[in-house]
């Protein structure tokens, strides 16, 4: 079964401005998008988009698979002459922001560019070392007065930047991270559509994951799952950085997280399913925390057993992230198939 599709699908997630904390118009599309996959789906306070596909079968217990919808941003922090200063919501190196472009998001969003000072009048090591975030500044063609009418303290601002393919395979662009993510999940829910489960499936599209992870927080207590994937991107090799650096590559496969806070028996039975299912994977060691959503998943209510899925990605919080479209199947497969009689299969205690 394929009708999802999967290029289109990130192309109108990842158009939708909407960094930590102003999830919304992602929130609306990922709910269109979930909605005749599953039995019902809502939104929540926070902004949470919960799909939720009953088995029917009494007494089912609930498996939860996770991918968060925000993406990293900036947000005013004040107006100097008609230039906007800014913080950032989420990680963003400051070496990527010079000369960006960028959405303002007033009602309606305008734009702006990150200013910079051309080569000529650079003091002597000036492009030696990346300018600190509190001293750039955002150029939107105003004077003091109209900015100050036109853009309040506190307005978020986004990359500016559409999604499109990139050679024969891959996909790039803003929000990857973990948008793409979202894509495997409906893919996932999608491929299990007419199968018969043994657990009731709730899918998350979940906020504020860049700031803190408050939206999986809260729906760990509304959606009470068993058991919990999170998935989220995780780094791709590229030039720069080492196999001992970074060990996951693009089009090699989703990848299987491995260490002491994610339950043995969880990531052995992705890996299992991926043999059984002849489905390319790798591993990523996860010594401590995972960085993910499924660090809040695993320390939520009395605890809730959670592995962690990663998709391969290169160049994190930059407005060129890009991905493997065959990952994002492989991953929907793995996720498939570890979702099919979990609930005779799943291993206790957890």
């Amino acid at each position: 079964m394929e009708n999802l599709d999967i290029q289109n699908a990130l192309k109108e997630l990842c158009a939708q401005y909407a960094p930590s904390g102003f999830e919304q118009p992602a929130a609306k599309t990922a709910a269109k998008l979930l909605a005749p996959l599953v039995d019902e789906v809502t939104i929540d306070t926070l902004g949470n988009v919960i799909g939720l596909r009953r088995c029917g079968k009494a007494g089912a217990r609930t498996l939860l698979l996770d991918a968060h919808i925000d993406e990293v941003g900036l947000i005013v922090t004040g107006i100097e002459d008609g230039f906007l200063r800014f913080r950032s919501l989420g990680g963003i190196d400051p070496r990527i922001l010079v000369d960006r472009e960028l959405m303002i998001l007033t009602d309606p969003p305008i734009f702006g560019v990150v200013s910079c000072l051309p080569p000529h009048v650079q003091k002597s090591g000036d492009s030696d070392h990346a300018q600190p975030m509190d001293q750039l500044s955002i150029d939107i063609g105003m004077s003091q007065e109209s900015a100050e009418k036109t853009v309040p303290i506190g307005t978020p601002i986004v990359f500016r930047q559409e999604c499109y393919p990139l050679g024969e395979n891959e996909f790039c662009g803003k929000s990857l991270d973990d948008r793409s993510c979202f894509v495997t999940l409906l893919r996932a829910a999608e491929l299990l559509k007419d199968r018969e489960l043994d657990v009731d499936l709730c899918i998350l599209g979940s906020v504020c994951e860049e700031v803190g992870g408050r939206g999986a927080q809260t729906a760990a207590f509304s959606t009470s799952p068993d058991w919990c994937v999170a998935v989220d991107v995780t780094f791709g090799q590229t030039p720069g950085l080492s196999s001992e650096e970074c060990s996951c590559k693009v089009h090699k496969g989703p990848v299987v997280g491995i260490g002491p806070v994610i339950p043995h028996w969880m990531s052995d039975r992705l890996k299992e399913k991926a043999a059984e299912s002849e489905i390319p994977y790798q591993t990523e060691i996860m010594a401590g925390g995972t960085g993910t959503n499924g660090d809040d998943f695993q320390t939520a209510r009395e605890g809730i057993s959670t592995a962690v899925l990663s998709l391969p990605l290169k160049y994190m919080h930059t407005p060129i992230e890009v991905i493997g479209l065959d990952d994002v199947e492989q991953t929907a497969r793995l996720l498939a198939a570890f979702t099919e009689n979990l609930g005779k299969e799943a291993k206790f205690p957890c």
